[in-house]
């Protein structure tokens, strides 16, 4: 995700499944497009389409996002999506389809997280010894009429002993535009950090933007992504940077 770093159910993941996050940027090859005709799926009636759904989301449960995928869950995981976006009628026409993507969708696995970074393949939020990042649940909050594409990131950040750790939202805002048919560009626009629990009371920080020209070249503060499978309650997309990523509506 772009200018991301990503309780609402933060304790629902439980402790046996959270991760110690380093951070570091990471290339990622991007894969082969998807071959929407190479299938004798295509039109395939509404069960069949259902059961290669519930085929991804068990390909991908269990591996915490994908912060616990190793390459063979990775290959699972894209070999299983693909049935899915060649299932459908061909590429997904935001045109027609736009409306689809509105509301709040919950992530349930990125190919990226098996870097094991808050940035997948993009860099990740600062990190270190002394304040190790846990992330909980991860969100995307879409308005397809203002045009705003936030991303929203539970976090609890580690305190030095013997403080208690905090818990704090972080909202990545973008706006989007529609590339093509069914790609998206998404621009970031600023970034706020808000505070739970026995800090909830504080107000949201927004994290001052960096400059354009004190950016790397690896953060432009824009990204791109296809929307490759969209129904009514499941979405998967493929990012520029290879990126797999499977969301449910919230």
């Amino acid at each position: 995700m772009a200018g991301r770093c990503r309780r609402v159910e933060l304790r629902g993941q439980g402790m046996n499944s959270r991760r110690r996050l380093s951070v570091r940027a990471t290339a990622a090859a991007p894969p082969p497009p998807v071959d929407y005709a190479d299938t004798s799926a295509t039109g395939a009636d509404a069960d069949y389409v259902a059961s290669l759904k519930v085929k991804l989301l068990s390909a991908v449960s269990g591996l915490n996002r994908g912060l616990a995928a190793s390459q063979e869950d990775l290959d699972r995981a894209d070999a299983a999506a693909r049935e899915l976006e060649a299932a459908g009628d061909g590429p997904v026409d935001l045109s027609r389809d736009l409306d689809r993507l509105q509301g709040r969708w919950r992530l349930v696995y990125s190919s990226a997280f098996s870097s094991r970074t808050l940035g997948g393949s993009r860099p990740g939020p600062p990190t270190g010894r002394l304040l190790p990042i846990t992330l909980g649940q991860v969100f995307q909050r879409i308005d397809v009429v203002s045009r705003d594409f936030d991303n929203i990131v539970e976090l609890e950040l580690g305190a030095p002993w013997p403080l208690p750790p905090v818990e704090a939202t972080a909202t990545l805002a973008h706006k989007f535009e529609v590339i093509g048919t069914s790609g998206i560009k998404i621009d970031f626009e600023k970034t706020t950090v808000k505070t739970k629990g026995s800090l909830s009371q504080l107000p949201p920080l927004e994290v001052p933007r960096i400059p354009d020209n004190l950016r790397p070249p690896s953060n432009t503060g824009s990204g791109e992504f296809e929307v490759t499978y969209l129904d009514g309650d499941t979405r998967v997309t493929r990012g520029d940077r290879g990126e797999l990523r499977v969301f449910v509506v919230a």
